[in-house]
């Protein structure tokens, strides 16, 4: 005789979940539930003397995806918890004077193995990444450190990665295969597979005055030569190809990413992060984001970030530091 078993009522933290990313949001909610199911990673929290900054790291705590080290100034970082009315009770405090030395000791937190990340607080952004690429912080690689977005795009099936909408303004070839690169190892370390790679330009064809379709088409050649690994590559493709079978099949482009790509190369810093902006203020897509490239993940919030946007990069950075653990770069 089969036994019967009562349906799995969900517990109070994925209702939670579920009330913060709602049904159009799922992937992102999928991505934070799956952070929080391996438990706390510990991250060093720069500067986090607003309420924004110190309540995004309270929350992330408070959901099992990181153990907050907050680095900052003791007093102001108290009297931002009182004012704010958030529990800070046992996280441990590293006192630094200024934004500069905060960024400074969290690297040192790296190097003593303490942490294993560093997330933006209300520090400048310029501040905080001039302590990270600078020689001296002993924490950049081979490769050249690159910015990913992760959308999550009411109606679109898959989690979409867009890079580089942040860092690099201009990047040559060499640099745009860095960034490839580093958005296929995310995808990877967030337990999505193998991605299907779009290197967006204006048009799908090679036009020497359009310097994107020279980048992509020797971007494709580059993955050919395994000079980029473990992503699925075609270019150039314009966006609407990129993402849409129908256009896809209409312009007539057959390949395995035409129409249901899941990372998008942008041709420049500009177009990347208008690309994004429209997706999250037009298209309603929920955003998040992280640095990769260094030899830890490097979560640069923003000051205009929501507690969900702080939420799901804890949760990236999270996962992408698992990753490291056996995959580090060089």
């Amino acid at each position: 005789m089969q036994e019967s078993h009562a349906p799995t009522q969900p517990s109070a933290q994925d209702a939670e979940l579920s009330h913060l990313f709602p049904e159009p949001h799922a992937l992102m909610r999928d991505i934070v539930a799956k952070a929080s199911q391996l438990g706390p990673v510990p991250y060093a929290i720069v500067w986090p003397c607003s309420t924004h900054a110190l309540g995004g790291a309270v929350e992330a705590a408070r959901h099992g995806i990181i153990q907050p080290v907050l680095v900052g100034d003791r007093s102001a970082i108290e009297k931002t918890a009182l004012e704010a009315d958030l529990d800070i009770t046992g996280m441990r405090i590293e006192q630094a004077s200024d934004p500069a030395s905060a960024v400074k000791h969290a690297v040192a937190l790296v190097h003593s193995g303490e942490v294993a990340g560093i997330t933006k607080g209300s520090l400048h952004t310029d501040t905080f990444m001039a302590g990270i690429i600078k020689q001296e912080s002993g924490l950049r690689t081979r490769r050249r450190m690159s910015h990913v977005f992760c959308i999550a795009v009411p109606d679109y099936p898959d989690l979409l990665l867009v890079s580089d909408a942040a860092i690099n303004i201009e990047p040559d070839l060499i640099t745009k295969r860095d960034i490839v690169q580093n958005s296929i190892d995310l995808h990877h370390a967030l337990g999505l597979g193998t991605p299907r790679v779009a290197l967006l330009s204006a048009v799908e064809t090679i036009n020497t005055k359009i310097q994107g379709t020279l980048d992509a088409a020797s971007l494709c050649k580059m993955a050919d030569r395994k000079e980029i690994v473990n992503g699925i590559l075609d270019g150039p493709l314009a966006l609407d190809v990129a993402v849409s079978r129908e256009s896809a099949q209409i312009k007539g482009v057959e390949s395995p990413v035409a129409g249901r790509a899941q990372i998008l190369i942008a041709p420049d810093l500009e177009a990347g992060n208008i690309l994004v902006k429209a997706l999250a203020f037009l298209g309603k897509a929920s955003t998040s984001g992280i640095v990769m490239g260094a030899k830890v993940p490097v979560l640069l919030t923003s000051r205009a970030d929501d507690a969900t946007a702080r939420l799901a990069s804890a949760a990236i950075g999270a996962l992408y530091a698992r990753y490291l653990n056996e995959h580090a770069p060089q």
